[in-house]
């Protein structure tokens, strides 16, 4: 567990695979001195986990791995009234606030968005497309899904630079592992995101819309006042953050793998009905979201480690969706597998994803018309793809693709 614990890279996400391969096949659970955690590679394990709350708490979730500065503290301390929306809240408080925001966030308010997200990623690719060459995140992957939540949340498009700025200094605040500089200029975007959030609730008091937000703002005035305004704002400062960075992750690396294994891409150009259960082994394959915290509420056994109570554990969600024993020749993409809908790229249990429904419908769409519109498109190489350096979210920073725009 030692060997492993020194080649465990947890801020690279780049190629992380090949260790998490290794983990699997030496060890049920290695403890990581850099981070202070026990490290969770497998899949039987990872779900037993995450099945069970009572034994392992989310409230470390959005945590960072390393106590702030003093300075950011400051920063935080004198701006947020609210560090978590859902994610790291356990029962009963858990299910207070999943029950309230489940009756706003509703099948028929992610079903009436399929013409407008075909309509988002119809412009886009149209906007590229004479080009015959792109950057597929800049272009496409970035904004898409940004521009998607914010007609849930009722935010206006120009607002889309400013809002997936402040997500990425949240991710790398409790993510990443960053110097003081850098944490305090994070520090101070989160702060600006979580006041935006606040002036964007209050307005729906006095204006309120169609969009989620007056859906939660109506419940509180209608006398139920079993959530509070921050607490609302929290949840919509929650759901502006998950809604675009986990999906911006899963249409960018799975631009990135369909393309590098060309056989899957054209079997979608070939056969469009192929593409929702491409989009569950993409969300297996190329997991957006790699791991999540838990904390140890009391002592017990994982694997073949004791760990005590307070100990801090890191599921690896990318390592459990590549697991031999679950998914026969799991390092494989197949676009085609049977049985793929077991993935944990949304978790298990009481934390599984709420947009789940969302993610899956905005990448089945972009799928459709980008195998209908630019088929030929191929990667530019040779390139090195970049990632940014965190635990947790792994997408692509750029990806360079042509096509043959005469094709078209």
């Amino acid at each position: 567990m030692s060997a492993l614990a020194d080649e465990f890279q947890p801020f690279d996400v780049s190629e992380p695979f090949a260790f998490y391969q290794r983990a699997r096949s030496e060890a049920t659970v290695f403890y990581s001195p850099e981070l202070d955690y026990w490290v969770v590679p497998r899949y039987e394990d990872v779900l037993a986990i995450l099945r069970d709350p009572a034994t392992f708490s989310s409230e470390n979730a959005q945590s960072p791995f390393r106590p702030q500065p003093p300075a950011v503290e400051r920063i935080l301390g004198s701006g947020l009234s609210a560090k978590s929306g859902l994610l790291g809240r356990n029962p009963p408080d858990h299910t207070r606030l999943r029950s309230f925001v489940n009756r706003a966030f509703t099948p028929r308010r992610v079903a009436v968005l399929e013409p407008q997200i075909r309509e988002i990623a119809v412009r886009m690719i149209d906007s590229m497309a004479p080009r015959g060459r792109g950057d597929w995140v800049a272009d496409l992957a970035y904004d898409l899904p940004a521009l998607v939540i914010f007609l849930l949340l009722g935010i206006p498009d120009c607002d889309v630079p400013n809002v997936k700025a402040w997500a990425q200094s949240r991710v790398q605040l409790n993510f990443g592992n960053l110097p003081e500089a850098d944490q305090v200029a994070h520090a101070e975007n989160v702060v600006a995101y979580w006041r935006y959030c606040e002036a964007l609730v209050e307005e729906r008091f006095t204006r309120p819309r169609d969009d989620l937000p007056s859906d939660l703002v109506r419940g509180y005035q209608r006398g139920d006042k079993s959530i509070t305004k921050d607490e609302i704002t929290a949840l919509v400062f929650g759901q502006l953050t998950a809604g675009h960075e986990t999906t911006t992750g899963l249409l960018a690396t799975g631009f990135l793998q369909l393309l590098r294994n060309r056989e899957q891409w054209e079997a979608l150009c070939g056969d469009p009905d192929l593409i929702p259960n491409a989009v569950e082994e993409l969300l297996r394959f190329c997991t957006p979201v790699l791991a999540a915290k838990r904390k140890v509420r009391n002592a017990t056994t994982v694997g073949d480690a004791n760990l005590p109570a307070g100990a801090n554990v890191l599921l690896l969600l990318g390592s459990a969706n590549h697991d031999e024993a679950v998914f026969p020749g799991g390092e494989a993409l197949d676009v085609c597998r049977p049985s793929v809908g077991r993935h944990l790229a949304f978790g298990h249990g009481i934390h599984f994803c709420l947009g789940a429904p969302l993610a899956r419908l905005e990448a089945e769409v972009v799928l459709e018309e980008l195998t209908t519109r630019l088929p030929h498109a191929r990667l530019v190489e040779p390139q090195d793809v970049p990632f940014s350096r965190n635990t947790t979210f792994r997408s692509p920073l750029q990806l360079l693709v042509e096509w043959d725009a005469e094709q078209r």
